[in-house]
């Protein structure tokens, strides 16, 4: 029987929004997060998460969700 690929087995990227508040200002961030294989031989976890700021759409951010992308984006 073959086994299928686990969610831990997935290798993807996504983009998120994220709301900052502080007190009366608040402040909404696009990030993206690609789960990574880990080459470095010593290490406790096959993968790691690389995080970095994602960049804003000209239309902005409203009616952004979660959204997966393509490795050669």
């Amino acid at each position: 029987m073959e086994k299928g690929k686990g969610r831990k087995e997935e290798i993807v990227t996504r983009e998120y929004t994220i709301n900052l508040h502080r007190r009366l200002h608040s402040w909404r961030i696009r990030v993206r997060v690609a789960r990574k294989r880990n080459d470095d031989e010593d290490a406790k976890e096959e993968f790691y998460s690389l995080v970095t700021v994602a960049e804003i759409p000209a239309e902005g951010l409203s009616g952004l969700g979660t959204k997966v992308i393509e490795e050669d984006e």
